[in-house]
């Protein structure tokens, strides 16, 4: 059986989005080719405002690039992004829509496909910035659509995504319980859909405390992403690679107090490129400084800490600094020193709430 969010109820209360301006809207859609296809002039009174046409390849392709623009700003640039926080726009105002038009049985389920991701996306940068019933909302509207797209891979990502941010926030029990719910969900489906599940289910026994079911997820994720993919992997789980999983394990060895295995796996995530994964980087950077200041190592831990303010200085991530707050927690003891007091006087001038991210380029 599987583990479902609750369905949105007809007459629920929709919490408030932010709406981007349209420069930001149009840069994540890759220009004003679908705004001119699906937002026409207004029709007239009672007629169809579609028409009868159809929704075209080009609309599709203007729709999955403009998915991935608002994935890549997530990554490189954080939740509270303008780029990043256009993924409900653009479901409510773009897809949904396409709809009205006829549309054969594999361009529905593709289009409530994008809406799943879209949907998805608004939830993650909703977590991102610390909004976690809005983010609760939006993966209840993922999982929705993911179910009209009758994709069982998309039903179990979104389904591990909810359980990442119950991981997240010190709720390890509803993470396995909703990772289980996945991997029932995938059933046969693609085997890095469900190695990033397993791996999930990792991180919520690593933070349960749980190191032998811990090791044994970490195995299976491993295990699944190196198992041949002969038809590719879906575009929406193209950063879940061997680095990608090396960073998880690094954080999952630090919550289980097993520095030397977190340094190991630090080594093998230095191939995640900051330009790209600019959140991530910063993040683990933190966790190993983290780990260093668990073993003693102050200078490292220091060192780690700074590289890892220079990444996340413009990541507009209310995720990402709680992650620096804790490693700044950790070195409360050691204040009065000078190094220690210098970082910690940096923090609060380049991470006070008053800080404006970087402007979109």
């Amino acid at each position: 059986m599987t583990t479902p969010l609750p369905r949105p109820r007809p007459g629920d209360r929709r919490p408030t989005v932010h709406c981007p301006d349209r420069r930001c809207v149009l840069s994540a859609a890759g220009g004003g080719a679908l705004e001119a296809a699906v937002l026409p002039v207004a029709p007239l009174p009672g007629a169809n405002p579609w028409g009868r046409r159809g929704v075209g390849r080009e609309e599709m392709t203007a729709l999955h690039r403009a998915v991935a623009a608002v994935r890549y700003a997530d990554s490189r640039h954080g939740g509270g992004n303008a780029q990043a926080q256009a993924a409900a726009h653009l479901l409510d105002q773009w897809v949904r829509p396409l709809l009205g038009r006829p549309l054969t049985e594999d361009r529905q389920r593709e289009l409530c496909g994008v809406g799943a991701e879209l949907a998805r996306l608004a939830g993650w940068a909703a977590l991102d910035t610390g909004q976690h019933s809005t983010a609760r909302h939006h993966f209840d509207r993922a999982l929705y659509w993911a179910r009209a797209a009758n994709d069982p891979d998309l039903i179990a990502y979104i389904l591990t995504t909810a359980a990442l941010q119950a991981t997240l926030y010190g709720r390890p029990s509803d993470a396995l319980a909703l990772t289980n719910g996945a991997l029932s969900a995938a059933g046969h489906a693609h085997a890095r859909v469900m190695g990033f599940t397993k791996l999930i289910e990792a991180r919520a026994h690593a933070r349960a405390g749980d190191r032998r079911a811990a090791s044994a997820a970490l195995a299976a994720a491993e295990r699944l992403l190196d198992k041949p993919c002969p038809h590719g992997t879906p575009g929406w789980l193209d950063f879940f690679t061997r680095p990608r999983l090396a960073a998880d394990a690094a954080e999952i060895h630090r919550d289980l107090g097993d520095i030397r295995a977190c340094l190991a796996w630090n080594e093998q995530a230095s191939g995640m490129a900051p330009n790209a994964f600019t959140r991530s980087v910063g993040m683990r950077l933190t966790v190993v400084a983290t780990a260093h200041l668990k073993s003693g190592d102050l200078e490292q831990s220091l060192a780690l800490g700074h590289r890892a303010l220079d990444i996340l200085r413009y990541v507009d991530s209310g995720r990402a600094r709680d992650y620096v707050r804790r490693l700044a927690k950790g070195l409360v003891p050691h204040r009065g020193l000078h190094a220690v007091d210098a970082f910690l006087a940096r923090l609060r001038q380049e991470f006070a709430p008053a800080a404006h991210p970087a402007p979109v380029p």
